[in-house]
């Protein structure tokens, strides 16, 4: 049985009944729907970076200046489950100091470890040579100039201030401009091989002396042994002026 629409009225009705119900279909389908599924939780980055800067700074701490940190990203595309309890660690070999790596890791409820790298700057005052310095020349205040600069970008044993360089005597030459290593320095001789000298010993109200002659080549403040006149071996500090201080 056909239906026969007698108006176009007629029609536009029918078809406004088919949207309605179509409409209503959609709805309840909606309803129905399962929920999308919510996004697996993932450890606070901004929580581990804090961590490792603070981690950095505190090992960073007596270093003979001002610490700056600043660490590298975390690959984005890790996913790392919430860590309640992690742990930051410098890997084997690795130290808080110029360029460097430090790690974070996770025991449990999940197991993960992850490596950042960083970079430790400590910015201080270091002694330079303002004039070539030649091999056997003894220092003095106008050889050299206190600079302030990033540790962390020169050699290890740097000289940090002018007390341990003033009186030394160089070991090798060093360029206008170059910072002074410690292993380029030494102490200035204090008493020679055969050299006749001052044994000096004392204690509360006395103070005694007699005549030695040194058995090694010593520099200032360094242990050696003499030979006293009576033909006993004692061990002293040496002192600049060829005396010996011995501890009876």
């Amino acid at each position: 049985m056909g239906i026969t629409l007698n108006s176009p009225s007629m029609a536009m009705k029918i078809l406004a009944k088919f949207a309605f119900l179509t409409l209503a279909l959609l709805a309840a389908a909606d309803a129905f729907a399962t929920p999308p599924a919510a996004s697996p939780a993932r450890q606070d980055e901004a929580v581990m970076r804090k961590a490792m800067h603070q981690f950095l700074m505190d090992q960073s701490k007596g270093l003979p200046g001002e610490v700056d940190v600043s660490l590298g990203p975390i690959d984005p595309r890790l996913f790392l489950a919430p860590c309640p309890s992690f742990e930051v660690f410098l890997p084997g070999g690795n130290k808080a100091w110029g360029k460097t790596t430090v790690g974070v890791r996770c025991a449990e409820p999940t197991h993960w470890t992850i490596y950042v790298a960083a970079q430790v700057r400590v910015t201080g005052d270091y002694i330079a040579a303002v004039a070539p310095l030649m091999q056997g020349q003894q220092l003095t205040d106008r050889d050299i100039a206190v600079v302030h600069g990033d540790l962390t970008s020169l050699p290890a044993g740097i000289v940090t201030d002018k007390s341990q360089a003033i009186g030394f005597t160089v070991a090798h030459s060093v360029p206008v401009g170059m910072p002074l290593r410690q292993d380029a320095l030494r102490s200035q001789q204090a008493v020679a091989s055969g050299q006749v000298v001052r044994l000096v010993s004392g204690g509360e109200g006395f103070k005694v002396s007699a005549e030695g002659r040194a058995l090694t080549n010593a520099s200032d403040g360094q242990l050696v042994q003499a030979r006293t006149a009576g033909g006993q071996i004692v061990s002293g500090i040496a002192k600049i002026g060829g005396t010996i201080e011995v501890a009876y």
